[in-house]
């Protein structure tokens, strides 16, 4: 997956989490986002990895979100990794 492919998908992430009554709010709670950094933050690769690292964070979000947008179950996490700074460490 290419960054563009990614961020691309973390924006549908976002939008999707913005139509989440439930978990927008919690999403802004735990990334310290207001409402108006969802608009000026967008387009920021840094901002948009912080949803995909929320979003991964339960596999009931990552299944509601996949479902919603006809995505495999890996592709939230494969988009992660493509975002600078999203690369999973392997100790072993």
């Amino acid at each position: 997956m290419t960054q563009d492919q990614a961020e691309t998908l973390a924006l549908q992430a976002l939008g999707w989490l913005a139509g989440n009554d439930e978990l927008m709010p919690v999403f802004l709670g735990a990334s310290g986002a207001a409402l108006e950094d969802l608009k000026t933050r967008a387009g920021d690769p840094a901002f948009l990895l912080s949803v995909l690292e929320f979003l991964t964070m339960d596999d009931a979000w990552v299944i509601a979100f996949c479902d919603a947008h006809g995505l495999p179950y890996t592709a939230p996490m494969q988009a992660r990794e493509a975002l600078p700074g999203g690369a999973q460490t392997h100790w072993t």
